[in-house]
């Protein structure tokens, strides 16, 4: 028969680490007026690498990341209207700030919310943004898994992809830019990258806006992190030592040759502004 101290400890499992985060979270709430709002916002794209280059530059003793990756605060109505303390509470304190020293966060859906541009706008109207764009048929793709993992997609890759305006349509026209439909399914539009950034460029001016490929960022990870840094104001020579990709999806099954060439002539046009729109071609 189990003795009552093992009951007892087995009943009362204490979860250190998220009491100690949430002492954290509360300490930043109090103390937000003291913190810092970030220099630069990587806004997306999803399944582009995003997360990778968070971690990256997360290296850099210059760049302090925010205390969450993905904070959603400009793209979630809920949480924009906590206000900029809640959103300041991310950030470090300004005393472990310099002049020299940069502040940054990460959340994907930045770019696809429509509200995003002006929210971030009116409390941030210097920031820099960075874009990182992956080749949107392989971005399609790689999000129509990502949704199937976990369960999310009930259709087939063909069927979402060509059911994909019908399933977003009430979405779009009430605005519910939170909604499940339009933040699961949304796999061709998330990839018209011109209308995105063109919002952009409503508030912000092109010199604020970084935008390379996700291709490049992993084929050329050094080049590109000395660009960032450059744009960003930090010492450009530094060397990030660990640049393996972080969390990489893979398909659980090979995607039909037509799906392709669907989708490959769907963003042709779309493709080929974008690269008027910013003067680089990325030969997707």
């Amino acid at each position: 028969m189990p003795s009552i101290k093992r009951k007892i400890s087995n009943r009362v499992r204490i979860p250190v680490k998220k009491i100690k985060r949430k002492i954290s979270w509360q300490y930043r709430l109090v103390t937000w007026r003291g913190r810092a709002l970030p220099d630069f916002i990587i806004i997306g794209a999803m399944k582009s690498g995003t997360t990778s280059l968070f971690y990256y530059l997360s290296q850099h003793p210059q760049l302090y990341p925010s205390f969450s990756k993905e904070i959603h605060f400009f793209d979630n109505s809920d949480r924009f209207a906590k206000g900029e303390a809640f959103y300041r509470a991310y950030f470090p304190l300004n005393d472990e700030m310099s002049i020299d020293t940069r502040t940054y966060e990460a959340s994907p859906r930045y770019i696809f919310d429509p509200h995003a541009p002006k929210r971030i706008f009116d409390i941030v109207p210097k920031v820099k943004l960075i874009a990182v764009l992956r080749n949107p048929t392989e971005r399609a793709i790689s999000h129509y898994f990502h949704n199937e993992r976990r369960n999310r997609e009930p259709l087939s890759i063909d069927k979402a992809m060509l059911e994909e305006e019908g399933r977003l349509e009430q979405a779009i026209n009430a605005h519910e830019y939170n909604s499940k439909a339009f933040i699961h399914y949304s796999y061709k539009r998330r990839g018209l990258y011109k209308e995105q950034i063109e919002r952009y460029l409503n508030y912000f001016s092109l010199q604020q806006i970084l935008v390379f490929s996700s291709e490049e960022l992993f084929s050329q990870p050094d080049i590109c992190l000395r660009r960032i840094f450059d744009f960003v104001g930090v010492e450009s020579e530094f060397k990030v030592k660990k640049l393996a990709p972080v969390h990489v999806g893979s398909n659980r099954s090979k995607v039909d040759p037509a799906i392709y060439e669907y989708l490959n002539d769907y963003f042709e046009p779309h493709n080929q502004a974008l690269y008027e729109l910013l003067g680089n071609n990325f030969g997707w």
